[in-house]
């Protein structure tokens, strides 16, 4: 086949080969981290000549993983490729040349490539090349393999998504004191339990507060039995450096646990330490808030510290290139998590339970957000509702 010459389109059938491309990628999520989760095919006169999906520990990106095992065949083959071919040089070479010189003829790519250096200029370079070209096929589900990447590699921030399981009159959890520190409470049914063990594995680090740690005693690993190339970072909000030696945090820690705290050291943090867990100290965080002055009548407004600075712990984990992030708080973290503008998206779970007015709230404090962006989706799960919302769109920032 003549380079540039665009084969007749079936109806459906460049959906059908992406979606053989996306089930790779979706084989790298908690492979490819820090870099995006990308699969690819080559077909030729119908047939997958080459398969190839991304993992960071062996650097080749899925288009060479797909021509290596193509070989000669890759030439007069069409690459359906998640994301657009790379044009810059990193640890590896670009996927662009490499298809060039490939002679592949054509190539469909699911979605441009977010990272600034990148968007378009590979497909621009395929095309000055001979190349045909079609983007934007299957790209809403492309892009949600890698909302992670897309806000990262612009922002240097990781995409927060706010998950909790929820009773129909909002509340978490049962009210303090009702069950044993540690004893769990389900509110949700097995499947949508599985899919929460799916959502950690699609992240590098889960955040909680002390407050949740000191309640529930949570383990808060990755119980999905995946692979993944780096084991989840659990992170503890921990202003005081309360977290218990002897929580499930601790005893399980394994150089995967992360406190951040607003204390000077102490001779805890050092014990801490030893016990393989980090400890980081950040900054404490200002609230503003309204006291009576001494003097004349009226209201002064006051500055006090409190937990820890949200804006410094998603810097600091952003250079630690935690490139996504699940937070599965209590009421207080989620509320200031939302209004701090640290949250890129909701997945809540509605269980058909009520709790009644002494349980935990969803957020201790009202936030002024009153209206979504965008539609939410939502899925019956058995008897519960998953309903996700994005807050910001990940793609965007650019």
């Amino acid at each position: 086949m003549e380079k540039g010459v665009v084969p007749k389109r079936i109806e459906g059938l460049d959906e059908g080969w992406m979606q053989r491309a996306l089930e790779l990628a979706q084989n790298s999520v908690g492979l490819a981290s820090p870099n995006p989760a990308v699969g690819c095919v080559l077909v030729k006169d119908g047939v997958i000549v080459g398969a190839g999906r991304h993992e960071y520990d062996k650097k080749d990106h899925a288009e060479v993983v797909a021509l290596k095992n193509a070989g000669g065949a890759a030439q007069g083959a069409t690459a359906y490729v998640t994301l657009e071919p790379c044009c810059t040089t990193g640890r590896t070479g670009p996927c662009t040349n490499a298809l060039i010189e490939a002679g592949v003829a054509r190539v469909v790519a699911a979605t441009v490539d977010p990272n600034p250096a990148v968007s378009g200029k590979g497909l621009d370079q395929l095309r000055a090349a001979g190349i045909a070209v079609t983007s934007g096929v299957m790209e809403r589900e492309a892009r949600r393999l890698n909302d992670g990447f897309a806000r990262y590699i612009q922002t240097g921030l990781p995409f927060v998504t706010l998950k909790a399981g929820v009773s129909l009159d909002g509340r978490i959890a049962p009210a303090p004191g009702t069950a044993p520190r540690g004893a769990p409470v389900f509110l949700t049914g097995e499947k949508a339990r599985a899919q929460v063990q799916e959502m950690r594995h699609s992240v590098d680090a889960v955040i909680t507060g002390i407050n949740t740690v000191l309640q529930d005693d949570p383990h808060l690993t990755d119980r999905s039995g995946l692979p993944r190339r780096r084991p989840l970072l659990r992170v503890v909000l921990d202003s005081g450096l309360r977290t218990p030696l002897d929580s499930k945090l601790v005893r399980s820690a394994q150089d995967d646990l992360l406190i951040f705290c607003a204390v000077a050291p102490t001779p805890r943090q050092r014990t801490f330490e030893a016990l393989g867990v980090r400890v980081e100290r950040v900054d404490a965080s200002e609230v503003v808030g309204d006291q009576f002055g001494a003097g004349p009548p009226g209201r002064v407004q006051s500055v006090r510290k409190s937990g820890v600075c949200l804006n410094s712990v998603m810097k600091r984990l952003g250079a630690l290139e935690i490139v996504s992030a699940i937070m599965e708080a209590g009421g207080q973290l989620n509320a200031s998590a939302l209004s701090g503008g640290h949250v890129d998206k909701l997945t809540l779970f509605y269980a058909p339970v009520f709790l009644g007015p002494g349980a935990v709230p969803l957020l201790q404090e009202p936030i002024t957000r009153s209206t979504l962006p965008f539609p939410p989706e939502v899925e019956c799960i058995d008897q519960d509702v998953r309903v996700d919302a994005y807050l910001r769109d990940p793609w965007g920032e650019s």
